[in-house]
């Protein structure tokens, strides 16, 4: 099957149904089996490979400005930390992302999340504080299950890098602009578009987590690759 990994890339026709701002960014990236991938994807949806590997990625960050095309931001409403579950997919040739888990620090977002676009959101108690160039990232979920469901890191932000050329695994694990999910008994398509991301080395001083077995998947023990983003401005494209 042919991947066309540069047409994602490019802006869709038509107006976006809303914005977003996601910001402060830590891609971690663990190889794992790409069999056990396959088998936590609905039908329809195959495991998207680099060179023979897959991987699941946890990726902590910050939204700001979370609105509906037609309505500004509200304060209480459309800022809040988040955290994703995900891994890599193709589907007709097109690649894309499909989240095991969200979380999130607002409870309406996790609300409307679960019942309009049917992506796995759940309730957490999150915290992010940065001090120059040092970030401390917490997360701990409380509902729905499965639980445990806890990250814990802290890092500091390095060097710009170069922007990740296409066909590099750098650009395959991050540049991801097509989502799946499971909408009423049939698979759906979203996008969404910004200029590529701003990516620095960044070191990891700790980290912990247990969200990617609170899926039923077994990664690895050793270190995680690790990227980072300042953060990027997101418009966002109904589901089709």
């Amino acid at each position: 099957m042919e991947i066309d990994r540069l047409a994602p890339l490019r802006r869709p026709s038509g107006r976006p149904a809303g914005f977003q701002r996601w910001l402060t960014l830590l891609f971690l990236h663990w190889e794992v089996d790409p069999a056990v991938i396959q088998r936590t994807l609905p039908a329809g949806l195959m495991v998207d490979t680099y060179d023979g590997r897959a991987f699941i990625g946890v990726v902590p960050f910050t939204m700001r400005d979370v609105a509906p095309r037609w309505s500004p931001s509200v304060p209480g409403i459309s800022h809040f930390h988040e955290l994703n579950v995900r891994t890599y997919v193709v589907r007709d040739g097109v690649p894309g992302v499909w989240f095991h888990s969200l979380d999130a620090a607002s409870t309406v977002a996790v609300l409307i999340a679960r019942l309009h676009w049917k992506l796995p959101y759940h309730r957490a108690s999150m915290r992010l504080e940065q001090d120059g160039d040092l970030v401390t990232y917490e997360s701990r979920r409380h509902f729905p299950g499965p639980k445990p469901g806890h990250f814990s890191g802290r890092y500091r932000i390095g060097a710009a890098l170069r922007p990740p050329e296409p066909g590099s695994l750098q650009h395959f694990l991050v540049e991801r602009y097509v989502l799946f999910a499971a909408k009423a008994g049939r698979l759906q398509l979203g996008r969404v578009h910004h200029r590529p991301y701003p990516l620095h080395e960044v070191t990891l001083e700790h980290w912990e987590e247990d969200v990617i077995a609170a899926q039923g998947i077994e990664r690895g023990d050793e270190a995680p690759m690790a990227l980072f983003s300042h953060g990027v401005d997101v418009d966002v494209y109904a589901l089709t």
